[in-house]
């Protein structure tokens, strides 16, 4: 089945705190994270300041305008066995241990999708 994990960076947690060093560092393990097998999709999202947001009502703003402490900063989408697979997996994401969250959920299998 596949999953996707949707993270969630807490602001400023992956630049402003971190040495150039660390900031390569982080890089470095979503890379390798992108780089598994189990990993079949993803995307780093622009910075939150480039988002726009359309409503039903018809109305376009500037910015996500959600009312969280942590902005969506990006995805992957990975092939799990079940749940608890997929959480282990979400686990290793950075934001995870640097104040953000990582959200898991499965995918709707579309007929003809492997």
């Amino acid at each position: 089945m596949k999953y996707a994990t949707l993270i969630y960076t807490r602001p400023g947690s992956h630049d402003a705190e971190l040495t150039d060093d660390e900031q390569a560092a982080v890089s470095a393990e979503y890379m390798a994270l992108r780089l598994e097998p189990q990993c079949v999709g993803g995307g780093h999202l622009q910075p939150v300041e480039t988002a726009t947001t359309v409503r039903g009502d018809g109305l376009i703003t500037d910015g996500p305008y959600a009312d969280t402490k942590e902005v969506f900063a990006g995805y992957f989408v990975i092939e799990a066995d079940n749940l608890d697979q997929a959480l282990e997996w979400a686990q290793r994401i950075p934001a995870v241990r640097m104040g953000g969250a990582v959200e898991v959920r499965p995918l709707v299998e579309m007929p003809g999708e492997g």
